[in-house]
């Protein structure tokens, strides 16, 4: 018996970059009749990865949506990026599916790959089951694989097949632990039902008896009977099945070679099988109740000419053309497959259509007519990466500035932000691929040419010791002139103290009016010091002075203060500061002496470690690391995590910079004032 799906159920595919996700999309998609021919990675002939960023890269950089029908039941399929800069997309593709299918390669050391996945699919209790892929592989190894994934999973996992191999210890077919039934894998075509091989009836035994303790343990009368003894029907454990998954109790594993479909079909069933309905997922996401339609949408994204479109899910209801969804009138629904849309009119519970002209829907709302409400929807990752970017024209400054707003708006995980200390405006992402796929998109669909820098990191310099400055503005052109005269100590403050200014001004030799005309013009000078950097940490004391009845004025004392504090400060021993970041690295346990050495190669200072809490198998390594030091660093962490660590960094405090890096800092920002 197929799950009561009451409408369209949705599956999304994740996993690690490489794992052959996009193969098992292809594939499915192919097995199920809605294409006539499986497309291929190697020839970028597939539905999924069709954006020119997808294709140039060879790897899925957006979210891959296809409507299809396997067995006379609709489907939608969603395919997501592998890489973990993009998991923003991942993310919200997870939140609105019935069941996520975490796809993993056949490598017990490679299992961590997953990790985040598992993890998010944990947090919320998203029903979800793991395909095992590329059993073609020499050196698969089912279940050394299952025990690693085991190891990172909060849920029980539950082997429901096991592997028929040849003489040269390849897979060749698989047996259904519930059904005991064997099959015989024929590449690219359906399987032949097959004798149960005597040679492993025993592991079938014993493996299958771990599936029903692993049931047993949320279903009382499975429990009853293998206490004593008894063997559950098949229908019995099918049904135990399917409603510890939608309760995201347990989590089935299947396993496949998706390049030659092997596995396929038997995952479609399962999925036909055991997938909860549009209606129970509804239920788990709190959804509110009601009648009339309600859509959520989940992605949102310009379309040429057709405007602001949005990828939603129907959660009740019909939802037309023309009809008003939350502050918009729908322009069109359409059904999808790839970057192909198909206008249909209509949508019913648990489709997943393209809704068109719809300027106002963010993603994550929930839309019913004439009202929208925000539920809970995974907040974007902070920023890890950065890029200084400025239109190559002066004159498209206005059209980047709109570019950038849409390209925001369709990926969260982007944004941008203006240094006002380095006068740069950073666009920020998850990491190098993020942000040239951002570059590239600006360039194709907006037509922009945009130059990159790294960011200025935003040095500061103070001073050592204290100095007094007896300064005097005058100048005579006719009329009024300007005059002030003033003196004043300057000294260093304690770390992080910033900028104070007092007086001890006494018998009015200053009139208290142009005092903080003083202070205004000292404060403008440290803006920038004798090394070329703003100036911190430094108390200014008005000590005395002179005026003028009628030359005097707030200007002219301004300027007496500017003039005092830079003819000062070079005599002031001006030492050159670097912020300094407190950073939390977030790496899976066997890689944290790795992560250690990332540390220390960067000048950073080590605080400690430990488990990082709520993810099994990870740890967080403390750290002090200059702020310069920093870039790049997520691609190193990433190159030696298997691709899945990653960071959080805030100011911590100014260090002292001082030999042969403050040299090359001061001289290149004299270089850089000279331009």
């Amino acid at each position: 018996m197929s799950h009561d799906s009451h409408g369209t159920r949705c599956a999304a595919l994740v996993g690690a970059h490489g794992s052959g996700k996009t193969t098992l999309f292809e594939s499915l998609l192919h097995a199920a009749g809605t294409t006539d021919r499986r497309g291929t990675v190697k020839e970028r002939t597939t539905v999924g990865d069709a954006a020119p960023e997808a294709r140039a890269r060879g790897i899925s950089t957006e979210m891959t949506v296809a409507n299809c029908r396997f067995m006379d039941e609709d489907w939608t399929l969603i395919d997501c990026p592998g890489s973990v800069e993009l998991l923003s997309d991942t993310r919200a593709a997870m939140c609105v599916a019935d069941i996520v299918v975490v796809v993993a390669d056949p490598f017990p050391d490679r299992a961590v790959a997953v990790s985040p996945l598992l993890r998010f699919l944990d947090d919320r209790r998203i029903p979800h089951m793991v395909f095992i892929n590329r059993l073609d592989a020499p050196e698969a190894h089912v279940r050394a694989t299952f025990h690693a994934l085991q190891a990172l999973s909060d849920r029980p996992l539950a082997l429901r097949e096991i592997p028929i191999r040849d003489e040269h210890g390849q897979v060749t077919g698989l047996i259904d632990l519930v059904s005991e039934r064997a099959w015989r894998w024929n590449p690219n075509k359906p399987s032949d039902l097959i004798p149960l091989p005597e040679a492993i009836r025993a592991d079938e035994s014993r493996e299958r008896g771990g599936l029903l303790e692993a049931l047993a343990d949320f279903d009382d009368s499975i429990m009853e009977q293998v206490l004593d003894d008894m063997t559950p029907a098949p229908q019995e454990i099918y049904g135990s099945l399917a409603r510890d998954l939608e309760q995201d109790l347990v989590v089935p594993v299947f396993f496949g070679a998706a390049e030659f479909e092997n596995g396929v079909r038997r995952l479609w069933k399962a999925l036909r099988h055991d997938a909860p309905s549009p209606a129970a997922t509804a239920a788990r996401l709190g959804l509110p109740e009601g009648s009339g339609p309600m859509v959520q949408v989940f992605k949102t994204f310009q379309s040429g000419q057709a405007g602001r479109s949005a990828l939603a899910r129907v959660w009740r209801g019909e939802v037309k053309d023309g009809q008003t969804l939350g502050q918009d009138r729908v322009g069109s629904v359409s059904s999808v497959l790839g970057r192909k849309t198909t206008p249909k009119g209509s949508a019913g519970p648990g489709e997943v259509v393209v809704l068109g002209r719809m300027a106002q829907a963010r993603a994550g709302e929930v839309l019913t007519e004439g009202a929208s409400q925000a539920v809970d929807w995974p907040e974007p990752p902070a920023p890890l990466a950065a890029l200084a970017i400025r239109a190559e024209h002066p004159s498209d400054e206005a059209k980047l500035s709109t570019a950038l707003a849409r390209l925001l708006d369709e990926d969260p995980a982007l944004s941008t932000t203006w240094a006002a200390d380095t006068g740069e405006t950073l666009l920020q992402g998850q990491g190098d691929i993020h942000l040239q796929i951002a570059l590239s998109r600006l360039k194709s669909e907006a037509g922009l040419s945009v130059k990159t820098a790294k960011p200025t990191v935003s040095y500061r310099e103070t001073i050592s010791k204290a100095v007094t400055q007896h300064s005097r503005h005058k100048k005579q052109s006719g009329g009024h002139g300007e005059f002030a005269d003033i003196v004043v100590e300057i000294a260093p403050r304690a770390r992080g103290e910033g900028f104070a200014f007092s007086d001890r001004i006494t018998g009015g030799v200053v009139p208290k009016n142009y005092i903080p005309a003083v202070q205004k013009g000292a404060e403008a000078a440290l803006q920038r010091g004798t090394l070329g950097f703003p100036v911190v940490d430094v108390s200014v004391v008005l000590t005395d002075g002179s005026y003028h009845a009628v030359d005097s004025s707030d200007f002219a004392f301004q300027k007496a203060g500017a003039k005092a504090l830079q003819e000062a400060l070079p005599g002031c021993g001006p030492v050159l500061l670097e912020p300094v970041m407190e950073v939390i690295l977030s790496i899976p346990s066997e890689f944290t002496p790795r992560a250690q050495r990332i540390v220390t190669a960067r000048r950073g200072q080590l605080l400690g470690f430990d488990a990082k809490a709520g993810w099994k198998g990870w740890d967080e390594v403390s750290a002090l690391i200059p702020q310069g030091e920093l870039d790049g660093m997520i691609t190193e962490i990433r190159s030696q995590t298997l691709g899945v660590g990653f960071y959080t960094a805030g100011f911590d405090h100014l260090e002292q910079l001082a030999g042969r890096e403050a040299d090359q800092v001061i001289a290149a920002r004299a270089e850089a004032l000279k331009a």
